[in-house]
């Protein structure tokens, strides 16, 4: 296993080497705050941290390029804290551990945070330069943009002055994003009594293992399967043979696709091998519908602990039969954009336990009525069952600018560096451009990266030759950024 550490001596790999060592989920960003922090302070740059917790820091233009426009530079800090089932690790306390598979960099058994680190390692190295030649130039590092992006939310104008943004945090080289899709949070609270067994049941567990999972805009139009919708298709029909749900648990985040499902049930005893049959033939359904998407897919029944206590029916057929129909993956494509997903829904976190559910969904679309239109819909059929819903985070869309300037130069200089037109595209997620542009209105944004293959996912990549070339394009930018 070739260690990051081989690829250090470049600045981006070193910076980004650096920020693996740092544990920084959503929520948790207080270490890697300072770190970039005393960063730019040791740089001997104008450096602050804003009321909500994101860093700003300034740097002079070189000279001869005093009179450049300004330009911020902006990534996130945070990172999405996904690990594999049989992983050890805690994302609050323990570093990603990093290593170069080919022509790959990916981490052990965890998100890598590429996604987006590599944007936060890209800035560091810029400021920390002494020879690339660049106009007035500000790093802006937010916060939470994986958890709610209360960063980009609180960020005041007047903090900044630049007038073009470049956005770090776009996953496939080649592509300059100049639009994305807002997003809306579903928060679903029940509560039920539990009921005491009688005699005669057996207890099993069920656990649906083995999805690829994913990002819940990226990757949502793929058709991958999602644990939670599968699981209840599952129940459903366990149900039918006097099944009784105690405990369910799937997914982990609201914007990763849910790839692992587990469920604690009783079922009467007479029914044990009729159960150990459905779950077969519902193994080898799932396998069928998805086998062009998820070839690792498991499913396993095993004998349990014995179940004291469930759900009542009544409650039961009405939480599952409301999950089953509860809309999931894409809802809308888009009719402006070729290719691109309007509107859609990840079912993301199902929990039950001990008399309580909670549910939630992550909305998303290109256009902010559908947004709204499709949460309401959504919240509504969760009411109808006496639920407590509420919708929360909402965040707008970024609408393209087809005159901008920034989009010119970066379209001649990529043709230069690359021999080919990079692809101009609307993305289906949350970039934080949509909030930003809110405060900033006069910024001409843009945003692009290196290839990410499968972030938000154990699974996640970052392409080592597609980051070298994302290097040098940020550079070439840098050094033709026009005149005010």
């Amino acid at each position: 296993m070739t260690q990051l550490v081989e690829l250090s001596h470049q600045p981006i790999w070193r910076h980004f080497q650096a920020l693996c060592k740092i544990p920084r989920p959503s929520k948790h960003e207080d270490a890697v705050r300072a770190y970039v922090k005393e960063f730019g302070e040791n740089l001997g740059l104008d450096t602050l941290v804003d009321e909500v917790g994101n860093v700003i820091i300034r740097k002079p233009a070189t000279q001869g390029m005093e009179n450049c426009r300004g330009v911020v530079l902006q990534s996130h800090l945070d990172m999405v804290p996904q690990k594999n089932a049989d992983t050890e690790h805690d994302f609050t306390k323990d570093p990603i551990r990093a290593y170069v598979d080919g022509d790959w960099v990916t981490a052990e058994g965890t998100t890598l945070g590429a996604d987006n680190g590599i944007g936060v390692a890209a800035a560091m190295a810029v400021f920390e330069s002494t020879d690339i030649p660049h106009g007035p130039v500000e790093a802006l590092f937010t916060i939470d943009e994986e958890s709610g992006m209360s960063g980009a939310h609180g960020l005041k104008p007047g903090l900044l002055n630049g007038e073009i943004m470049l956005n770090m945090d776009s996953e496939d080289e080649g592509e300059l994003y100049v639009g994305c899709a807002g997003g809306v949070d579903i928060s679903v609270s029940h509560s039920y009594q539990e009921e005491s067994l009688e005699e005669g049941y057996s207890s099993f567990s069920l656990a649906l293992k083995g999805l690829k999972g994913g990002h819940s805009g990226v990757d949502i139009k793929l058709q991958r399967g999602n644990a939670n919708k599968l699981m209840v298709r599952l129940l459903k029909a366990l149900t039918g043979i006097g099944a009784r749900l105690a405990e369910y648990s799937g997914g982990s985040l609201r914007n990763a696709i849910p790839r692992e499902a587990f469920a604690q049930v009783a079922i009467p005893s007479c029914n044990r091998e009729e159960a150990a049959r459905i779950v077969d033939e519902y193994l080898n359904v799932f396998r069928t519908e998805l086998a062009e998407v998820e070839p690792d897919l498991s499913l396993v029944i095993q004998a349990s602990e014995s179940v004291q206590k469930a759900m009542p029916l009544e409650a039961q057929s009405q939480l599952l039969d409301t999950l089953h129909v509860s809309p999931n993956g894409v809802h809308r494509m888009s009719l402006s954009v070729e290719g691109v997903v309007e509107t859609s829904n990840n079912l993301a976190v199902i929990k039950i336990k001990e008399g309580r559910i909670t549910i939630e969904n992550m909305v998303r679309s290109l256009i902010d009525s559908a947004r709204e239109e499709h949460a309401e819909s959504i919240a509504g059929l969760y009411r109808l069952m006496g639920a407590e819903v509420k919708k929360q985070g909402a965040y707008p869309g970024w609408k393209p600018n087809t005159e901008s300037t920034i989009l010119k130069t970066m379209k001649d200089i990529h043709e230069q560096l690359f021999g080919y037109e990079p692809e101009i595209k609307v993305i289906h997620a949350g970039l934080e451009c949509g909030l930003l542009g809110s405060a900033y209105p006069n910024w001409d944004m843009i945003s692009f990266g290196p290839t990410i293959r499968f972030p938000h996912s154990p699974d996640e990549k970052v392409h080592i030759p597609a980051v070298e070339n994302f290097w040098n394009y940020l550079i070439k930018t840098l050094e033709a950024i026009p005149e005010a």
